[in-house]
């Protein structure tokens, strides 16, 4: 690496957020920071401003900026307030790169002005390309920045495309946990709560993305994203099951041969890898060992019981922004989920509901998008109101 990289975090409380800031601590001669965005954890975020020392810091609740303002009078941090302020953290001029670890559609926008300013981007915000993937990804060409995928799928993905530049892709493999209902019927589903959703078996991540991968939706969203990152059909994208989430995705070319990246799952290794691209960082992680995984297993996914994936699927033949619909009432029911609002099953419900009466728009732009995740949460939450009574 010719020269020290300057990393701008938005949504750096988060565990993708705090994961990269484990990377950049144990790298100081590779990486830097620049600017780190928290929602409503201030504390956390005067800690890590103190530590890494950014030029800006933004804390989007804004009831409390001035706690996090006085906190940093003496390090000479610039300290701003309120989502709008998401888009100036990630257009910093001294930024390289600027990691987008945000859940949810609130990416979108800091995401789009991140590469205005021509800032390469390292994508965990998988719903910045669910609502909006032909738009990013035509401004991000328009703007020569790279995408940098960070969700450990599409890592993978990117991995295994190294070098095969001129090799056309026949299928691109999406590998899944399972989650921790993998197994169940939908009869055993009915009444699960969202405390049992939140164990998940493998990986350690913030509430939303374990919710739905309990309900398959996480890999669905992560399907929509393939599509965009890697220039693909949905025909030309399968989901496996894999239970013991060592093979994270795999690529098949047009003469049969499949290329495959594995290992433990730790999320800092894709983390890493965007941040460092293109080369690779020597690190201390726990390495793979083939002993103690003598069996890999795969099955299909279950789609009459896990039914948000086969949504996902429906929502990117339609394309549009259907997708943009599925997402912003998914956001809904999980939040109502975790709120036990609503049970497991009737997510699905909901988010098909939506995606069949908010209004469908071929090809829109970002206004319409807008004003789809608008609608769509509009309506969720209706439809939440009347299954609580």
């Amino acid at each position: 690496m010719d020269k020290v990289k300057s990393i701008a975090i938005l949504g750096s409380s988060g565990s993708i957020g705090t994961q990269a800031l484990d990377v950049i601590r144990k790298n100081p001669q590779l990486f830097r920071v620049s600017a780190l965005t928290v929602n409503t954890q201030a504390s956390v975020l005067i800690d890590q401003a103190i530590e890494f020392r950014p030029q800006l810091v933004v804390i989007a609740d804004d009831s409390q900026y001035t706690k996090v303002k006085e906190a940093l009078a003496p390090y000479n941090i610039a300290v701003l307030a309120g989502e709008s302020a998401l888009e100036e953290a990630a257009s910093l001029p001294e930024t390289d790169i600027v990691l987008t670890a945000v859940v949810g559609y609130c990416g979108l926008k800091p995401t789009l002005a991140a590469i205005k300013a021509g800032k390469d981007i390292a994508l965990a915000n998988k719903e910045t390309l669910v609502v909006a993937g032909s738009l990013v990804m035509n401004m991000a060409r328009e703007y020569g920045v790279k995408i940098l995928p960070v969700d450990s799928e599409h890592s993978a993905i990117f991995q295994c495309l190294v070098g095969e530049e001129n090799n056309a892709i026949e299928k691109i493999i999406l590998t899944a946990s399972g989650g921790p209902f993998r197994g169940r019927k939908r009869a055993d589903l009915a009444t699960v709560t969202s405390n049992e959703a939140l164990k998940h078996p493998n990986w350690t991540m913030g509430a939303k993305i374990t919710i739905d991968s309990a309900s398959l939706m996480n890999k669905g969203l992560e399907v929509i994203e393939a599509r965009w990152l890697f220039n693909v059909q949905a025909s030309r994208i399968d989901v496996i099951v894999h239970p013991q989430s060592i093979v994270h995705s795999l690529v098949q070319f047009e003469d049969g041969s499949i290329k495959a990246q594995m290992g433990l799952p730790d999320m800092k290794l894709p983390i890493q890898y965007a941040l460092g691209h293109p080369g690779r960082i020597k690190n201390d992680f726990p390495r793979f060992d083939f002993l103690r995984f003598p069996e890999l297993s795969f099955e299909q996914p279950d789609l009459q019981t896990f039914r948000n994936l086969s949504l996902a699927f429906k929502a990117l033949e339609a394309d549009g922004n259907m997708p943009c619909i599925l997402n912003a009432a998914n956001e809904v029911v999980v939040a109502a989920f975790l709120k036990q609002q609503i049970g497991f099953l009737e997510m699905s419900e909901v988010i098909e509901q939506c995606m069949n009466e908010v209004s469908y728009l071929r090809q829109p732009l970002l206004e319409d998008y807008v004003q789809s995740d608008k609608e769509s949460r509009i309506l969720a939450a209706e439809i939440v109101t009347k299954l609580k009574k």
